[in-house]
């Protein structure tokens, strides 16, 4: 029985041990240099942290040197978090303050940086004060240290499957960010199915796109490290720099990507493909974190018809996805692509507004989730666990949680999920219940349009667009009647020369809304 990802890296670094594992701009780590600089972070953190299960902070650059550590502190037998680099002062204080870690493992470089915050601060307490009692770990000083076989079962065995792996700050709609608590069991029932599921095995290779901090980039380190197969983190500019973004995954023989869609988006927008043929290496093309359009996932389909496409659907709190499709068939631009079918050892219930399960075609209810991918809760916040991770109404006779994900869905003629939008998407507008992602979807399919989005601005009630191409509102909605009734149309149009992306590479509604309509 596997009862941690360790033991996934035990038996990797035994079986490869001269593979490539993770490599960035500077440093490329073999399976078996990787399982000796984790567990060298191993001893030195039990040597800092007593006891065991306890948070440690990582404040480093996303690279492979990030990703030892993460090992190192499951090794250890407590659980890391990871707080970003860029991350504005005031969140991380935010963040700070409700994990209270135990350590915090740094860089040289950022250590300076990371206890000098203090004027985005409410208070003007810098993360120097905050810390002040507790180890700070540089990982240059942590990884020389030779930890026998002996010593290294024994930190691998007294892991529970229950355990934290790591816990994931997102976004709050309070304003405080919820850390999302993952089990190691969690991880596991994902990543089998998974690499079982895509026929992974040690001939492939990933290229990274999202941040270490954020949940979409849980496949490629994670499917790596249980099947022996590389994971390259690609470097940050080139995702604006399409033609070198495919040069790149070609001159590494990527086969596989997990990337948001935006970032696909960007590819096929600038006509990337004509320059750079990938055709030979890359096989599949997974995304998750966002709604996928058809008309940018048809531009790879036109010039990549031979690789696998899947759309993953989740939230963090699912363990990066709970249900996923197989693009098996052609789709129009302004079709919906389907979120698909529960993934293994999952269950979706589609919930309507009496918390009767929803069956119908057509008939749109919440997607609620029950399963071992669920999160144990947000960490150290009893009070939105409790809202969020529920009692089944279905079921009563003993404890079984689900999760209300607040996302609305309905099923189609073929029995697939497809997203619909939010619940705080659907807005009243005119009389009428409007959900702004089917207005998303018809701005998307129209053929000058690469990203849009739209928010309701209820002060003035009105549906705002906003679009990266230059386009007057009456020109837009002359386009829209073919698709929207004209309660459904934009009545104000911003066109920017690029929308604002936050740092998991999705559009940043809330910096739009800030800044344009608020």
């Amino acid at each position: 029985m596997q009862n941690s990802v360790v033991q996934w890296l035990e038996e990797t670094a035994r079986k490869f041990p001269d593979r490539t594992a993770y490599v960035d701009e500077t440093r490329r780590y073999t399976w078996g240099s990787l399982r000796r600089a984790a567990l060298s972070i191993a001893a030195s953190i039990e040597k800092a942290v007593p006891g065991r299960k306890q948070p440690v902070a990582v404040y480093m650059e996303t690279s492979a040197d990030m990703l030892a550590a993460y090992f190192g502190i499951a090794y250890s037998g407590n659980f890391y978090s990871p707080i970003a680099t860029d991350m504005p002062a005031a969140r991380v204080e935010k963040i700070v303050q409700t994990l209270r870690p135990a350590a915090v493992v740094t860089t040289r470089a950022l250590e300076k940086t990371a206890f000098e915050y203090g004027g985005g601060y409410s208070s003007g307490e810098p993360l120097r004060q905050l810390w002040s009692e507790k180890p700070v770990l540089c990982f240059e000083d942590i990884t020389g240290e030779t930890v026998s076989g002996e010593t290294a079962k024994q930190y691998a065995d007294r892991i529970l499957d229950t355990d934290l792996l790591y816990v994931l700050f997102t976004s709050g709609s309070t304003g405080t960010p919820k850390g999302v608590a993952i089990t190691h069991r969690s991880m596991i029932d994902l990543i089998d199915w998974e690499a079982e599921e895509f026929n992974i095995t040690e001939e492939d290779s990933f290229g990274n796109q999202s941040p270490f901090y954020f949940d979409n980039s849980v496949p490629g380190i994670y499917l790596s490290v249980k099947t022996g197969a590389s994971l390259y983190v690609i470097p940050t500019e080139l995702f604006s720099q399409p033609v070198k973004l495919l040069q790149y995954l070609a001159d590494h023989k990527i086969t596989t990507i997990s990337w948001v869609p935006s970032a696909l988006v960007m590819v096929s927008a600038l006509k990337a493909f004509k320059s750079v043929d990938i055709s030979g290496t890359l096989k599949r093309v997974l995304s998750c974190g966002e709604a996928l359009l058809n008309k940018p996932l048809n531009v790879w389909r036109k010039y990549l018809p031979n690789v696998v496409y899947v759309n993953f659907y989740g939230p963090t709190e699912i363990t990066y996805a709970c249900t996923y499709y197989t693009v098996d068939r052609e789709f129009e631009d302004d079709e919906p692509l389907p979120i698909g079918k529960p993934m293994r050892n999952t269950e979706i219930l589609v919930l309507d507004e009496q918390d009767r399960l929803v069956t119908e075609p057509e008939q749109i209810g919440e997607l609620c989730v029950r399963g071992s991918s669920l999160a144990v809760g947000y960490y150290n916040d009893p009070e939105r666990t409790a809202a969020a991770f529920v009692q089944n109404p279905l079921q009563t006779a003993y404890e079984e949680k689900i999760y209300r994900t607040g996302d609305l869905v309905k099923y189609n003629e073929r029995g697939e999920l497809i997203y619909v939008s939010r619940k705080d998407f659907q807005i009243k507008h005119l009389g009428n219940r409007i959900e702004l992602g089917e207005i998303e979807a018809a701005v998307s399919s129209l053929e000058e349009v690469s990203m849009c989005c739209c928010l309701y601005d209820g002060k003035h009630s009105k549906i705002v667009a906003f679009l990266e191409q230059e386009m007057s509102r009456t020109e837009l909605n002359r386009r829209l009647k073919e698709h929207l009734p004209d309660y459904m149309l934009p009545g104000k149009v911003i066109c920017l020369d690029k929308l604002p992306l936050n740092n998991n590479g999705k559009i940043d509604r809330v910096k739009l809304r800030e800044e344009y309509i608020d």
